[in-house]
């Protein structure tokens, strides 16, 4: 259950960072026609951490079932 909870929380930050960063674009563009540079920064920090989320977890997937695979092969 705890395991879960830590997940659908991570996932749904990682949600809201790339809906927000989205929103603050499409925003500005619409306002001032521009995208400043500082927004440009939090966009790319934010798909970074999002990259970062979700890659990190497909790689502790992947090692798990692998060292699973060894176990039980042994």
């Amino acid at each position: 259950m705890e395991n879960t909870r830590f997940k659908i929380s991570q996932y749904a930050c990682a949600v809201l960072l790339i809906v927000s960063s989205i929103a603050l674009v499409a925003y500005q563009v619409i306002m001032i026609d521009d995208v400043s540079n500082g927004l440009l920064v939090y966009v790319a920090q934010a798909f970074l951490l999002v990259a970062s989320i979700f890659g990190l977890d497909y790689y502790v997937k992947l090692i798990s079932k692998k060292i699973d695979g060894k176990h039980n092969n042994q």
